[in-house]
């Protein structure tokens, strides 16, 4: 138990000391390897580590995702669905943002990112919201809030790594997505409504679209409904497996991107290098938390916490409710993934011996890194946002997105309180 909270305090150090956290868990993992078993064990388990994720088959899904989701921000659908979206809840108090929260729903349905589906929107849907006078903090803070949706509905790269890590399923874990990112997306609505509600000037109503207008919109997201349907239709059908759907979705947006004439060489180029870089990154961190891990299960320190926490066994909810605070708690001053992966090989083993459902747990760490990328001052989310927008306030940003910070952690409320929500479409599945 020591060992592993000397090992935590050296990592948490080494970050604060701006080394990046795949280095800082990679080296304070060999070196506690090295200390308690001997400097070849060490060398063996790491290389070990490292080529077996490398190779990892079910790990070609995360480039796959990566390059669907760059194919089809390519491809422009985001302004399909948010035009289509606009057409029935723009003429609303607040509509735009609305709007703005189911595109990047249904952009995050075949994206799979979080940042990406953030960089777009805000390409697509600031200028309508700036030109319909809307506040700054509104509608900076439901383009951050609803660029996370990227990572809850399916297809998910943080739902992959959750599922590696934890050997969970992937494919019940995106199924699972499904209907809490329906109640994520009502959450962050009313939290529109509320801000609109405190301020009516903050989001004033848009022209309304006639029915035939409506129908016309709609036929324009026909794309972005086949490729859901086929790539999540496929795995859940039994069909073909994550990593196969990941093949065809990246193939499915290719040929919608190359249809509709905004690929050349040289975009070409560009997306393949951005799919590389991010995939470079993930695979580091997933690496080093891996060696990590390895340090971490060799000590005592799993064992001991899940003594620890039998003693709750009466109240076990009690127990996760704890790990979400902590979580909470942590999103405020580390970068989410990063967290998320320096943390599950210390909780998971503590909720499976209570008996939890692990795709359950999946759902709510993924719910617990939208908040965290979305909660000032490090959300990964905010500072994308600010990056396209250099004329507003870093403040400005801040005081908007809190809304909708307190309506996630409304849904990660309601998710912990009906597993069901989460649970009964990957029960068909069996």
């Amino acid at each position: 138990m020591i060992e592993s909270a000397i090992a935590f305090a050296a990592v948490f150090l080494l970050a604060l000391m701006r080394i990046p956290l795949a280095l800082a868990m990679g080296f304070t993992g060999f070196a506690g390897l090295a200390l308690m078993r001997g400097i070849n064990p060490a060398i063996a388990s790491t290389s070990q580590v490292i080529f077996e994720t490398g190779f990892h088959y079910v790990l070609s899904v995360v480039p796959l995702f990566v390059l669907m989701g760059n194919f089809v921000s390519r491809a422009g659908m985001a302004t399909e669905l948010f035009r289509a979206a606009n057409s029935f809840v723009g003429h609303r108090k607040g509509g735009l943002a609305m709007a703005t929260i189911i595109a990047s729903g249904g952009f995050g349905a075949i994206c799979g990112s979080a940042l990406a589906t953030a960089a777009t929107m805000t390409r697509v849907a600031h200028p309508e919201m700036t030109r319909h006078r809307y506040k700054e903090s509104l509608s900076t803070g439901a383009i951050a809030s609803g660029g996370t949706l990227g990572i809850l509905i399916p297809p998910s790269t943080v739902m992959v790594i959750y599922g590696i890590i934890t050997e969970t399923d992937i494919g019940k874990l995106f199924i699972a997505g499904i209907l809490p990112g329906i109640v994520a997306i009502a959450c962050l609505c009313m939290a529109v409504v509320y801000v609109t509600w405190r301020d009516p000037d903050a989001g004033p109503p848009a022209e309304p679209s006639t029915w035939s207008e409506r129908l016309q919109a709609l036929r324009g997201v026909w794309g972005v409904l086949v490729l859901f349907l086929v790539v999540i239709g496929g795995i859940y059908g039994g069909f073909f497996t994550a990593t196969e759907g990941a093949g065809v979705g990246a193939m499915g947006a290719f040929l919608f991107a190359l249809l509709r004439g905004t690929l050349t060489w040289r975009s070409l180029f560009d997306i393949l290098a951005e799919s590389a870089r991010t995939t470079a990154m993930l695979f580091a961190i997933l690496i080093g938390a891996m060696i990590f891990s390895s340090f971490v299960n060799f000590t005592t320190m799993p064992g001991d916490l899940k003594e620890f926490v039998i003693q709750f066994s009466p109240h076990p909810i009690m127990v996760v409710a704890m790990m979400m605070v902590i979580y909470l708690a942590l999103g405020l001053i580390m970068e989410e993934l990063s967290m998320v992966l320096l943390t599950i090989p210390v909780f998971f083993p503590v909720i499976m011996g209570l008996g939890f459902d692990p795709v359950w747990f999946g759902i709510l760490i993924v719910t617990i890194v939208e908040i965290g990328m979305i909660s000032p001052p490090v959300g990964m989310s905010l500072f994308v946002v600010s990056s396209l927008l250099p004329q507003v306030k870093l403040s400005t940003i801040f005081k908007g997105v809190w809304p909708f910070v307190m309506a996630d952690v409304v849904r990660l409320c309601i998710l912990m309180a009906f597993p069901a929500i989460t649970l009964i479409l990957p029960s068909l599945m069996d």
